[in-house]
């Protein structure tokens, strides 16, 4: 036991020399080590707390923004949201049908649902229902509820020459009316596989008016004088003069052959004819027809073609053009009631559209009585085409 103890003391003995001996080096590099782990986690904690303050503030900061956004995005939707309105109407618009009203001012609302809202009272004149048959009285009061108006896809870019170079087309223009030199080609007005129309385009150059209307219409490849009213008062007018037949439009128009000086007055009455593919033809008919009327006077012979102005007393659709062709004298580049022999020889010289143009038109002004003539000049292609041909 001893000797084992002893052993186990000599043992002891060497353990702890050789504890005196390391614990200097042990000591050296705990203490070394601590140090060293000290500053690490001190920076470390540094760096945390350093990325701790940096990253409250970025996300502080990335919040704000998308509270700003949210914010922005529901005052968005809030503005966009349709409201309810309420219009006085005034003498411009009095007189008129509550539908058709409705119709010119919400434009893209169709038809079927404003007589719908009407049914149900979401639209009211004076607090009251009313239907669409309601003519409109100075000072009432409609009430239209809160309804989506659908926008046009297919906006009319004033970018666009045809619809920029209409601004150089007009011929006059004030508060009440303009008058406007339609070019070839252009339609009146859009549909029928057309996206715009001449008064869509004008509706695009002048955003700010309230409203513009065809007082009259010419055919696509008719070009010259056109009425266009921009108050509803101006339209009324108008319209009336025509009804008087107080208004007076003077075509010009090259036709075939030698028109006679006696030949001053066309009163063949005329029908209308729609074919199996939509397209539209007039034909004569004393019988069934309505009554029409054109005047002509010469105003210059050519060789084999006569310049001649036409006044039609009644409006019948493509009253001259088929009156000229029911004389034997039918005008020049007509696609539907034309010679095809002159059209080529026409063709020939340079001719690539109708040679009928609304040369003038005359009037009296809805506000100041004032007659009024407006002369539209002949298109360069037209002046050309005259200046070709040899007079006789």
């Amino acid at each position: 036991m001893k000797e084992f103890n002893s052993q186990k003391a000599n043992h002891v003995h060497k353990n702890k020399s050789n504890h005196q001996q390391r614990p200097v080096v042990k000591k050296t590099q705990h203490a070394n080590k601590p140090v060293v782990n000290k500053i690490k986690h001190s920076n470390k904690s540094a760096v945390k707390k350093t990325q701790q303050a940096n990253k409250p503030v970025v996300k502080k900061t990335q919040h704000e923004n998308k509270a700003v956004e949210n914010t922005a995005q529901v005052k968005s939707v809030e503005e966009e949201r349709p409201k309810v309105r309420y219009i006085t109407i005034d003498s411009e618009d009095a007189g008129q049908r509550i539908d058709n009203f409705l119709l010119r001012t919400l434009k893209g609302v169709p038809k079927s649902h404003l007589y719908r809202l009407m049914r149900k009272g979401e639209i009211r004149v004076n607090k009251k229902r009313i239907k669409p048959v309601y003519k409109l009285l100075i000072d009432d009061v409609v009430r239209i509820a809160p309804i989506r108006v659908s926008e046009q896809k297919d906006a009319v870019s004033t970018g666009l020459s045809i619809v920029a170079n209409l601004e150089k087309q007009i011929l006059f223009e004030d508060d009440r009316l303009i008058v406007i030199n339609k070019p070839s080609g252009m339609a009146v007005h859009g549909g029928s596989g057309l996206s715009f129309g001449l008064i869509e385009a004008l509706r695009a150059l002048r955003p700010e008016a309230r409203m513009l209307e065809l007082v009259h219409r010419l055919d696509r490849d008719t070009s010259g004088c056109l009425l266009v009213a921009k108050k509803r008062s101006a339209l009324r007018s108008l319209h009336e003069q025509f009804r008087d037949k107080n208004v007076q439009k003077f075509y010009h128009a090259l036709v075939k052959g030698h028109w006679p000086t006696k030949l001053t007055r066309v009163t063949e009455a005329l029908k209308k004819n729609d074919l199996k593919s939509g397209e539209r033809v007039v034909v004569v008919d004393n019988q069934n027809g309505k009554e029409s009327e054109t005047r002509f006077r010469v105003l210059e012979r050519y060789r084999g073609a006569t310049l001649v102005r036409a006044f039609p007393v009644t409006g019948r659709t493509h009253q001259i053009r088929v009156h000229c062709q029911t004389s034997g004298h039918s005008i020049a580049m007509d696609a539907k009631y034309g010679h095809e022999e002159f059209d080529e020889q026409m063709k020939s010289k340079g001719l690539k559209r109708l040679f009928l143009h609304a040369a003038s038109i005359e009037f009296t002004h809805p506000v100041t009585e004032q007659r009024m003539k407006i002369e539209a000049p002949l298109e360069v292609s037209l002046e050309r085409l005259l200046s070709k041909l040899v007079k006789e």
